[in-house]
């Protein structure tokens, strides 16, 4: 059987190392940039032993996840002396394996590994990197023994080339972190009529996870709803005036993202050409928008 160590144990690193002794794997090795996390991590895990350096790693085990900080990993990688047949593999999900060419350069095979989940900290990390879809880089053998540690967390794969890395972590970063602003920016209008963030979290909530449920269910376009999803462009200029007032700050993500909306609606089938073109001219319009005795214009 094979036996792991992981290079980096800050949250990614240990709930990995927790899951796959789970699963059964050996987790023989771990070290950490200030020893204090690795020497925590390893007493939980049977027949760990926490070192202090690298090499120690990689000289116990066969198959080595770098799991530091991604700017940190080809520093990480060049400071060790890998051996042939060993497997090195990084947890980066927009680095390719080019930064483990000195891994690759002294016979090791090389891999990246990158779980496409988000981990606030170590405890939510454990719970939800089972299940979750990895993106895997790789040549064979490793790269089946990457997809058999997929299927051990119960995850799913995709197998990217060197060239889609970056663009794969853009689309990451755009349906996890920017979600995060959105709602920051929506909680921030609430404050406007006094309502607190904390309390218009948890109100949003529900609607949040209403569209999270029909993506998953009834899919895009088709769960898209709304004022561009009904073609009404009434409400968007009222928006658009509104937020001209009171959160001008806000109106360009507003203008921008109508506009990236408009060709899911179209794609609905609730809206013509015509009534796109409309939408399109009112975002696009520079000016603010006046709203006269509750009439758009």
């Amino acid at each position: 059987m094979l036996k792991l160590g992981f290079i980096g144990t800050g949250t990614v690193g240990t709930a990995l190392a927790i899951r796959l002794s789970d699963r059964g794997y050996r987790v023989v090795a771990v070290s950490s940039r200030n020893h204090i996390s690795a020497k925590k991590l390893a007493p939980s895990i049977s027949g760990c032993q926490a070192f202090d350096d690298n090499q120690a790693v990689a000289d116990s085990a066969d198959f080595v996840f770098v799991t530091t900080p991604d700017d940190t990993i080809a520093g990480v990688v060049s400071a060790v002396k890998w051996h042939p047949e060993q497997s090195v593999v990084h947890c980066s999900g927009v680095a390719s394996t080019d930064i483990l060419e000195p891994a690759r350069e002294s016979g090791a095979r090389v891999g990246a590994f990158h779980p496409l989940q988000t981990f606030a900290n170590v405890k939510q990390a454990i719970d939800n990197i089972p299940g979750s879809t990895f993106a895997l880089e790789a040549e064979e053998p490793l790269l089946t023994t990457l997809k058999d540690i997929a299927t051990a967390l119960n995850g799913q794969c995709i197998e990217l080339k060197a060239s889609d890395k970056v663009l794969y972590h853009a689309a990451a970063v755009m349906a996890c972190n920017y979600m995060v602003t959105l709602v920051k920016l929506s909680t921030d209008l609430w404050q406007t009529f006094n309502v607190p963030p904390q309390t218009a979290t948890k109100a949003l909530m529900p609607l949040l996870q209403g569209t999270l449920n029909n993506i998953a269910n009834v899919g895009i376009p088709q769960c898209l709803t709304g004022p561009i999803a009904r073609g009404d462009a009434g409400t968007i200029k009222k928006h658009l005036s509104a937020l001209e007032k009171v959160a001008p700050n806000v109106l360009s993500a507003y203008r921008e993202l109508g506009l990236q909306t408009i060709p899911i609606a179209l794609g609905k089938g609730k809206i013509n050409q015509r009534q796109a073109e409309e939408l399109q001219a009112i975002l696009e319009q520079p000016e603010p928008v006046k709203v006269l005795k509750g009439v758009t214009r």
